[in-house]
């Protein structure tokens, strides 16, 4: 599975490069180069495109600026020769950030982690028919440089911060760059809710619930006043055993 990419840049020799540099990536496509976002917007229009790989200081519009005006725009890798701009651009949720002279180890290495998330998000959905008689019971993500095996079965609650997630399970916690709504369309429904803006609980995990909080071991999981009605119907309503449910 070939990613569609294109290189934003008003200089030749930098375009030209990253041109050379992608041709060497098997699974990338270079579908245009650009010399400014203002090329880039008309191309969107015309042709799908997963990644883009964008100078920041160019004429008619910055890069950035593109980036803030955009709804939705593709996963992006800067690359440019100012450091500067590096927490800017993280904040508005680029993959990376490189700086010019990009070499060809570190251009690889920002190119195959966008390769991991675009492999995440385009993840086939399997239908009933289709399922294996035993379907895989954990996953991997990455923690700084090292990628992390995940039981489903052993995670307790999970919190979204920004374009971070953290996963607390029975053996620790796990930090990675993902989006909390990414991994909620991978979790089973029957095991897990969301129960806040910024949290995900593992429903057979839940040791009692309190006005609201959720208790799951030592830890207390917000639950906010748009989720309470659904959890309540989904983790407690079959399971109440009460005077009512046996006259």
């Amino acid at each position: 599975m070939k990613m569609n990419c294109v290189i934003i840049d008003d200089e030749p020799l930098a375009r030209e490069g990253l041109s050379n540099y992608v041709r060497e990536v098997d699974f990338l496509h270079l579908v245009d180069t650009c010399t400014n976002p203002v090329e880039l917007i008309q191309l969107l229009d015309k042709h799908p495109v997963d990644l883009i790989f964008l100078d920041i200081q160019m004429p008619k519009m910055n890069g950035l600026d593109f980036l803030k005006i955009v709804q939705k725009p593709p996963m992006v890798i800067i690359t440019t020769a100012f450091p500067s701009y590096a927490l800017e651009g993280f904040q508005l949720n680029v993959m990376d950030y490189l700086l010019k002279p990009i070499t060809f180890d570190r251009f690889f290495k920002a190119a195959n982690k966008a390769k991991e998330y675009y492999q995440l998000l385009n993840k086939p959905a399997q239908s009933d028919a289709h399922k294996t008689e035993k379907e895989e019971d954990y996953f991997f993500i990455k923690c700084g440089s090292k990628y992390e095996k995940i039981y489903f079965n052993d995670i307790l609650y999970v919190q979204g911060m920004q374009n971070y997630v953290t996963i607390y399970t029975r053996k620790g916690k796990y930090m990675t760059l993902l989006y909390l709504k990414n991994l909620e369309e991978n979790l089973d429904k029957k095991s897990f809710i969301r129960v806040h803006k910024s949290y995900i609980v593992s429903i057979d995990k839940i040791e009692g619930i309190e006005g609201n909080e959720i208790f799951i071991q030592s830890n207390k999981i917000p639950i906010s006043r748009n989720y309470h009605d659904m959890v309540i119907e989904q983790v407690v309503k079959n399971k109440l055993w009460d005077k009512i449910k046996f006259s």
